[in-house]
């Protein structure tokens, strides 16, 4: 059996929990900063994709 004690404070001091750490503050200061922006405040002109009329366009995410 794992003794839990022993075990909670170990793993934040290795170089894994502290990039787990970096990872989960990033992941907060970005959703923290995309809810300051409004869908509506922003007024872009709308993007026209160049493709050719024969040629089919295919979006690879």
């Amino acid at each position: 059996m794992i003794n839990k004690n022993s075990a909670q404070g170990s793993f934040w001091s290795t170089k894994l929990g502290q990039a787990a750490m970096a990872s989960i503050a990033a992941m907060v200061l970005m959703i923290a900063l995309s809810a300051q922006i409004q869908p509506g405040a922003a007024k872009a002109a709308p993007l026209g994709h160049p493709a050719a009329e024969s040629g089919a366009m295919v979006e690879m995410a």
